[in-house]
């Protein structure tokens, strides 16, 4: 049986886009209870192609030909009213980044009982005991918590169960899950996909889940489907497409994604400590303590001390809320660290201000985990890359040939002066992000999720770009990842992160092949594709 059929499926894009279709000839079944993965870089048509069933394509993009079939019914050219009484019930969609699909101006409770609302369906009373319900169905810890809460007091993996929640809140036949894991530490992850699976089988629901991590399609699927450039390049069961490619561009995406295994790392040539962290601490607190509002208290660094050597790359790893990304924070001094210091070059930067600090921290730059945000969209790159060479004293015509140097080093064209950052692609914006960290020629880059966001073949780019320029550049390096298989690809060192303190520290062979606490083999044993990992080993 089939429950959706797309027949020759082809979108058309305004004029004026870097080619004619966001999907052409698009052709796939779906069966109830099947898990279809769709694979495929930033580009490749395949949300497109999901939001083409949801009526949910951006204006200007329009299907000019071909059918889409649900349940026998043809949904291809159906009016707005129609759809609406298709969307939540029948066919449902997870967004990639919850924090901007859920309302942050409504509680938890509210938003979910809204999809009820919206459909006529239920009382007023039973909604929001029908919320609570779906939120102890997908996992949340407090749900009598959590139904008050507002989007921006939960975690991640928190705010991405209430969108399951929310999608299936009417119980559809079809799931559509679009990158619902890309951004999630791996155990977070490992979480919701099994939360995926389990409600898959419970409810016969089936799902498409849309990525670009082979490991996550090795895990769940049952047939996948790989997109290039908005066409089909190769479709099958999943063992057959991931252990058999026929595509050379499928051969090409499985070859880019990082893995465990690697050789031990040299010990670096220079012992020189650049930065020694002592005793590093950072607390948050939040509300007032009084009537109106309890006091939340949470040390995110606690007594944090390490070594960073000349020319090393130490990985801090961790889930969400383990304190990693505000150690990275600490350093460059965006937070100010609550007690401990932090010496580079033998002078203790953490209780330094104005233009003493000034002076020290173009030693010490960062690269930040989403460059669309980090870059200010109303600036051209020429801009971006000279102000802080200007700030510090360089001539504005010394400063735009640096910059011009700069954007060669990264592999990006100088014509790329001129233009603004949303036109260019993620990995082309993190190349800039890159450019500007150099700018100001640091000795210690610090990188905060730099490559989470991106397509594996990107995310190689990048990794790759960032290890030429640490020799090139005689550059440190902090690399912040949840992503164990990227540190194993970038890092010598690896310190793993706990709640705020650090529980195992150590050479990446060591920390990712005989770990010494249970905290990281958790976090080894939530990486997803494992078995297809070890499987790809033994054929090469």
């Amino acid at each position: 049986m089939t429950l959706l059929s797309i027949r020759d499926l082809s979108i058309a894009l305004p004029m004026g886009a870097d080619r004619l279709y966001a999907a052409k000839d698009i052709n796939f079944d779906l069966a109830p209870g099947e898990i279809l993965c769709i694979v495929g870089e930033s580009g490749s048509g395949k949300s497109m192609s999901a939001n083409a069933v949801m009526g949910l394509l951006p204006q200007g993009v329009v299907p000019d030909k071909g059918s889409i079939t649900f349940d026998g019914q043809s949904i291809l050219g159906l009016s707005e009213k129609e759809m609406l009484s298709l969307r939540g019930s029948r066919i449902s969609m997870i967004f990639q980044e919850p924090l901007s699909a859920l309302n942050p101006l409504m509680r938890v409770g509210a938003q979910i009982a809204e999809v009820f609302e919206a459909h006529g369906a239920l009382a007023k009373a039973e909604r929001r005991a029908r919320a609570l319900k779906l939120l102890e169905e997908v996992g949340i810890p407090d749900p009598q918590a959590a139904i008050r809460a507002y989007p921006f007091q939960l975690s991640g993996g928190q705010r991405q169960r209430v969108m399951i929640a929310m999608a299936l809140a009417l119980e559809p036949d079809i799931l559509i899950a679009d990158e619902p894991t890309t951004a999630l530490d791996v155990t977070t992850q490992a979480q919701i996909l099994k939360l995926i699976e389990d409600l898959r089988r419970k409810r016969g629901m089936a799902v498409i889940f849309i990525t670009h991590d082979f490991g996550v399609v090795a895990d769940i699927a049952d047939r996948v489907i790989v997109m290039k450039k908005g066409e089909i390049v190769e479709s099958g069961p999943a063992q057959e497409v991931l252990l058999k490619p026929q595509h050379p561009y499928t051969r090409a995406l499985i070859d880019a994604i990082p893995r465990l295994t690697q050789s031990e790392a040299p010990e670096p040539i220079d012992r020189t400590a650049l930065l020694k962290v002592e005793g590093l601490q950072k607390t948050f607190s939040t509300g007032s303590g009084t009537l109106f509002g309890k006091r939340r208290v949470v040390k995110a660094v606690q007594d944090v001390s390490f070594d960073l050597y000349a020319g090393e790359t130490i990985g801090i790893v961790g889930e969400s809320g383990s304190g990693k990304s505000t150690v990275g924070r600490c350093l460059v001094r965006l937070l100010d660290p609550d007690g401990g210091r932090v010496l580079m070059d033998g002078v203790d930067i953490a209780d330094m201000s104005g233009a003493e600090l000034r002076a020290q921290r173009r030693k010490l730059q960062m690269i930040f985990q989403d460059p669309f945000s980090s870059l200010n969209p109303r600036a051209r790159v020429s801009r971006i890359l000279t102000e802080g060479l200007i700030a510090y004293g360089t001539p504005d015509k010394e400063a735009k040939a640096k910059a011009r140097e700069l954007l060669e080093l990264v592999g990006l064209d100088e014509s790329a002066m001129k233009r603004f950052p949303h036109e260019f692609s993620g990995g082309q914006r993190q190349r800039i992000g890159i450019a500007r960290a150099l700018a100001l020629e640091p000795s210690i880059i610090i990188a905060d999720e730099a490559v989470s966001a991106l397509d594996v073949s990107i995310q190689a780019q990048v990794l790759d770009l960032l290890a030429e320029l640490k020799t090139r550049l005689n550059l440190s390096m902090l690399f912040i990842t949840h992503d164990l298989r990227v540190a194993a690809r970038i890092c010598d060192r690896i310190i793993v992160m706990q709640k705020g303190q650090i529980v195992e520290a150590g050479p990446v062979s060591k920390v990712l092949h005989d770990p010494d606490t249970a905290y990281t083999r958790s976090l080894l044993d939530a990486i997803p594709g494992q078995d297809y990992e070890r499987a790809l080993a033994a054929a090469d």
